[in-house]
């Protein structure tokens, strides 16, 4: 890889810490896939915000839930871009806080759709095309995963914290299957950062009041973490795999 990817994909960019490492990307002249769901009218904000800051975007919509949509997007990038050597695999829900007793399982289920089943059809689709033994260039695969993972979020989110402990696990274990193949595999592990992941459960100051009750004594901004993303995926990491980034604030 050069100092940044030549072509990244990212999950969930139309908001938050997607939206914060496409614009970074960017900066530095990377053509940015810009995947959502539903919300097009953000995404184009991002794409917007990415093309003004000196890269090129490209909107993906899709469902990480489906194979066929995770498939058809990465294809999609590749076939306007080119090959593919970033993936920040960034798209994830949260439910409101409840204690697991009276979570249903349709909230479970659509949770681990999205936050592990989706998260792993792309790390699979992003080796397959990354890999130097397919015919990749190689390149580099970011997960955001969460504080969640080893704080557990009793009474709140134990669904959310546990699919990001199977996040946890996916970076370490593809981190070693990867590495001979030339595509190092990382995460970050956001803590309490402002973002509109909040308000979609139910919690819109969750992130500045218990932000407050950190040992920084505020929350996170969602550039603070794509900054961290970004460098991981850089040559600047290029002996970093398999690490686990906290960036919690201490927290």
């Amino acid at each position: 890889m050069d100092t940044a990817p030549r072509v990244a994909l990212i999950t969930g960019a139309g908001r938050g810490i997607g939206r914060a490492t496409a614009i970074m990307l960017g900066e530095q002249g990377t053509a940015v896939g810009i995947n959502y769901v539903r919300d097009v009218h953000a995404a184009e904000q991002t794409a917007a915000a990415v093309e003004r800051a000196g890269g090129r975007a490209v909107l993906l919509q899709g469902d990480v839930a489906d194979e066929a949509a995770v498939i058809a997007l990465f294809d999609a990038l590749e076939a306007v871009c080119g090959p593919i050597d970033a993936l920040v695999n960034n798209a994830g829900i949260v439910a409101p806080p409840l204690p697991l007793a009276q979570m249903d399982t349709a909230r479970l289920k659509r949770m681990f759709d999205v936050n592990i089943l989706g998260a792993y059809i792309c790390a699979r689709e992003a080796a397959r095309r990354m890999s130097l033994d397919r015919g990749g260039r190689g390149g580099a695969i970011v997960n955001v995963s969460s504080a969640a993972s080893r704080l557990g979020s009793p009474n709140e989110y134990v669904d959310y914290a546990g699919s990001k402990g199977a996040i946890d696990t996916m970076t370490i274990g593809l981190a070693k299957e990867l590495a001979p193949r030339g595509v190092r595999v990382n995460a970050v592990r956001p803590g309490l950062i402002e973002t509109d992941i909040h308000a979609s459960g139910g919690q819109p100051q969750r992130a500045a009041v218990l932000g407050a009750q950190t040992p920084m004594g505020r929350p996170g901004q969602a550039e603070e973490v794509a900054r961290a993303i970004v460098w991981l995926l850089s040559a600047g990491a290029s002996y970093v795999n398999g690490a686990l980034l906290d960036v919690s604030g201490g927290r």
